[in-house]
């Protein structure tokens, strides 16, 4: 059976658009908004990345950060983001869900249950942010035995020779980190520019998809639609901000904003 996930690209191309992948932080603000915000957005978002708050998160911009601080703050576990991933799944099974967090949490949690627990939970996909190729190798044919992506970093400073050598162990899908930054600073290279370092890796394996994230909001992703997928996260938790300061309702702000960046693709 095809995991979700290429199921999830194989229906946007076919749509002639990129997939549009959606990043929120589990348990912000609360385990209950969380698992409805993204029920909320499942309707316009082809693939859902749910990030695990940790409390030193290296990758991440200020906005994701007071995200992450939010969910610990109210006291999120590892098994309640197995159980919002669960709950969400009994509402969309076919949805695409990947985890996105710190080998650190996977490690105390102890690789092999953690894996199983993503399988009983419905996880399709991982991304750990600081276990790099290929450090990874191990720990991504655990993942393959699952049926779980294993998802690749991938950097405009990656020599040619070692992304030919990560590209070759991936999974169906890797992530290209369009700058040199932490999440949601502005994009400090033109659109013109990350889409021609993304074709450079796409040459390397045209069957494997490649997404881009990193300072992607509404005002740029049109500029980016020649490729696979699109990754939204810190605009995200920056509306979910806003709308939590001025005491209106995330589920329904985020579910308009996610409306918009679906449009600004098709």
């Amino acid at each position: 059976m095809l995991n979700p996930i290429s199921v999830a690209f194989k229906k946007a191309k076919h749509e002639n658009r990129p997939a549009l992948l959606t990043y929120t932080v589990a348990g912000d603000s609360s385990k209950k908004q969380s698992l409805n915000i993204l029920k909320s957005i499942s309707k316009n978002a082809d693939i859902l990345e749910v990030g695990v708050p940790h409390n030193t998160p290296v990758a991440d911009g200020s906005q994701i950060q007071t995200s992450a601080y939010r969910a610990i703050k109210n006291g999120i576990k590892v098994n309640d983001i197995f159980k919002i991933v669960k709950d969400f799944k009994k509402f969309d099974k076919n949805k695409p869900v990947i985890l996105m967090g710190y080998y650190n949490m996977i490690f105390q949690y102890g690789e092999n249950k953690f894996l199983n627990k993503c399988k009983l939970s419905g996880v399709n996909g991982l991304i750990v942010v600081d276990l790099p190729w290929p450090e990874n190798k191990n720990f991504a044919k655990k993942c393959k035995k699952k049926s779980i992506y294993f998802i690749q970093l991938l950097s405009p400073t990656t020599t040619k020779i070692r992304l030919k050598k990560i590209i070759r162990d991936s999974h169906p899908m890797n992530y290209f980190i369009s700058m040199l930054s932490t999440t949601g600073g502005k994009l400090k290279v033109s659109p013109k520019e990350i889409i021609k370092n993304y074709i450079k890796i796409k040459k390397i394996n045209p069957k494997k998809k490649v997404v881009i994230g990193f300072g992607i909001t509404e005002k740029t992703i049109g500029k980016l639609k020649s490729a696979d997928g699109l990754v939204v996260g810190s605009a995200i938790c920056k509306e979910i901000s806003k709308s939590l300061k001025h005491r209106q309702n995330p589920v329904t702000n985020v579910s308009k904003l996610v409306k918009k960046l679906k449009n600004k693709i098709l």
